[in-house]
């Protein structure tokens, strides 16, 4: 057997965060009232989060990048039929690929909406002024139903897939999310995962960071995203 790093620290922590964050914005988003001040705290957190993702897809750990799970049908259809080379379950599989990008795009359209958002009563999006009257309704419209029900469902089918693979007797997904580490049957690349790769994780979390505080100035300060 081989001891594989697949998952580097910033993608784990990655994806701990994101989780607890959508975990929030359900959560709040239900409460309503005050709530929606800690709502609209983890809308800019899930913001900067993705917008790390996006780049961090480009040149993170070798199993994080974006090109090691942008798998075409075919690679799916092999996988579904057991017939999926070894190399295809390192990393994400082609049918967790599928849940993985559902997930970002589904998100990235949450928060885009939400951006655009307003209650009419106490909270509006900082690209509220920008855009037209059209677009806030259906950005508004979009967040508050549709959009709302296809993260909920995304994280309920998430869990399921997870429990449903383990019960199906396969090695557990979620250890290796913590520990980073896999152990497979045929040596496999490792993702790079020290004080450098860190140390770049980190800047660019705080370059995405900045990035949402420059958004939301956009509105003058005074917006709130949920």
């Amino acid at each position: 057997m081989h001891r594989v790093r697949v998952w580097d620290l910033p993608t784990r922590l990655f994806h701990w965060l994101l989780a607890l964050s959508v975990l929030g914005l359900l959560v709040t988003g239900q409460i309503g009232g005050n709530a929606m001040n800690w709502h609209l705290r983890f809308g800019q957190a899930v913001l900067a989060l993705l917008l790390w993702r996006l780049v961090w897809g480009v040149v993170g750990g070798h199993w994080s990048r974006f090109s090691r799970f942008a798998y075409g049908p075919s690679a799916v259809l092999a996988y579904l039929r057991g017939r999926s080379p070894a190399a295809h379950s390192v990393g994400h599989s082609p049918l967790g690929a599928l849940s993985v990008w559902a997930m970002l795009l589904v998100l990235a359209a949450q928060v885009g909406s939400g951006l655009m958002t307003d209650d009419e009563i106490a909270f509006f999006g900082p690209l509220v002024p920008l855009v037209g009257g059209e677009w806030v309704a259906s950005a508004t419209r979009w967040h508050k139903s549709v959009g709302q029900w296809l993260v909920l469902g995304l994280v309920v089918l998430h869990l399921g897939a997870l429990i449903a693979y383990r019960w199906r007797g396969h090695p557990p997904l979620v250890t290796p999310m913590i520990t980073g580490d896999k152990l497979l049957q045929d040596p496999s690349p490792a993702s790079r995962d020290d004080a450098l790769t860190r140390s770049l994780a980190l800047a660019l979390l705080a370059a995405a960071a900045g990035a949402v505080v420059w958004v939301f100035s956009l509105s003058g300060g005074g917006a709130g995203v949920y």
